[in-house]
């Protein structure tokens, strides 16, 4: 099989604020590039502009920190109403070092500062946290999509995490609908025959990194369009990017 992936990125979505549809500013915004939406598309969509339309953002200038956050920003050095947001959005702490604190969300995402980010949303002191459930948002967006398209493409969420063990960051998948976020091939063989133990390709994620190299991070561009990956798109929403995490009785490190 000779597969081919075709990436573009979505230009003219105009800022998204709290209460605004994102999949159909996505949908006018596509057609109006010519790059009209498909059942057999993927699109991925940045976190932080569901996260404004949800109203997940907050003005640090009305946080005020309790005692655990005063206590804890005084030991890495951070500022204590960001760290009184990250310990509202935390489950738990995992690690706490060197001005950043490794938590696991309650959405259950183990990551640097819950998540909580201040590029790309107005003003000095606002900062946007990761929607309470970006599966549902996911799910939504694809209906909001199929509204003002007539097509329901399979729709990721994405947002940057960093890596253990490797420098940098990468887009993952945080929410999804319509796509099978990992594709299984334990139980299948290898071109020799030989059978595959361990083998399941995390597609969601792969889909998430490749749309990120069409955009950079000030390029105020937060959709992309993914054609040639409709095998992994469904009909139904699917199992969402939390089949992508680990169970932590099968976590080494936790």
């Amino acid at each position: 099989m000779t597969a081919r992936l075709e990436i573009v990125a979505v230009p003219g979505v105009p800022e998204v604020a709290k209460g605004s549809s994102p999949g159909a500013l996505i949908a006018a915004a596509a057609d109006r590039a010519g790059t009209a939406i498909t059942d057999a598309d993927v699109v991925v969509v940045s976190q932080k502009i569901v996260s404004k339309a949800e109203g997940r953002v907050r003005n640090l200038g009305e946080v005020e920190p309790g005692p655990d956050a005063l206590v804890m920003a005084a030991r890495i050095d951070k500022d204590p109403r960001l760290v009184e947001l990250i310990l509202a959005e935390s489950r738990r702490i995992v690690r706490a070092e060197r001005r950043v604190l490794v938590v696991e969300t309650h959405g259950g995402w183990i990551c640097a500062n819950a998540g909580i980010d201040a590029s790309n949303v107005p003003g000095d002191e606002t900062v946007a946290l990761l929607p309470e459930d970006a599966d549902e948002s996911a799910r939504q967006l694809r209906g909001d999509l199929g509204a003002a398209s007539g097509s329901r493409p399979g729709v990721i969420i994405a947002d940057s995490f960093g890596r253990p063990w490797r420098l940098g960051q990468t887009d993952v998948a945080i929410g999804c609908a319509g796509i099978r976020p990992i594709d299984d091939w334990r139980g299948r063989t290898d071109r020799e025959g030989r059978p595959l133990g361990a083998t399941a390709v995390a597609v969601a994620d792969e889909l998430a990194a490749a749309a990120d190299l069409v955009r950079d991070k000030s390029s105020g561009v937060p959709a992309v369009l993914i054609r040639g990956a409709g095998r992994w798109v469904d009909a139904g929403d699917g199992p969402g990017a939390a089949a992508l995490r680990r169970a932590e009785a099968e976590d080494l490190f936790r």
